[in-house]
């Protein structure tokens, strides 16, 4: 790898830190937007940081990590379905996931934070960022969603799923 190529990572890693995903591109890319005040007065503080500032929670601190009920995990910033239970897996990891999202219900980008490039993802809906997508997780898919636990909530299968946020 030469010079050039370094950075241009390098570049698009102060690029990319300094517009939080979801906040200041939203109204082009996401179907619902919201401005950062609004949001943090929507969520909870560690909520917040994690789906709007791409922050990460503690690996072991979410009691959705344990959680084994029939049921869909949801978008905790705007109620999109994002997982059906009968995903999830336990990873080792210190964090819930998922072998497979539900369809349509998540996008995807490359974000170089750690130097390398990982595959962020987030609620295809409001752009709240969720974990990153690895490709060691079980079959049938292959890949691991690992997902902040903070950036979910949980809807027991036999409860309506809530209302989309508007």
């Amino acid at each position: 790898m030469n010079r050039r190529y370094w950075i241009s990572r390098i570049s698009g890693l102060f690029a990319a830190s300094s517009l939080p995903l979801g906040l200041a591109s939203a109204a082009s890319a996401f179907p619902l937007t919201k401005t950062r005040e609004e949001w943090k007065k929507l969520l909870a503080a560690d909520a917040f940081h994690v789906l709007f500032e791409e922050g990460t929670e503690p690996a072991g601190s979410s009691a959705l990590n344990a959680e084994k009920r029939a049921g869909t995990f949801v978008c905790a910033a705007c109620n999109l379905p994002l997982f059906d239970s009968a995903h999830k897996y336990e990873s080792g990891t210190g964090w819930p996931s998922f072998w497979q999202p539900l369809a349509g219900a998540v996008g995807t980008s490359t974000d170089f934070k750690l130097i390398y490039p990982r595959t962020e993802y987030h609620c295809s809906r409001c752009g709240g960022h969720q974990g990153h997508v690895f490709n060691d997780g079980p079959r049938p898919t292959g890949k691991r969603y690992c997902n902040n636990g903070v950036a979910l909530k949980f809807i027991v299968k036999s409860e309506p799923l809530p209302p989309l946020r508007t």
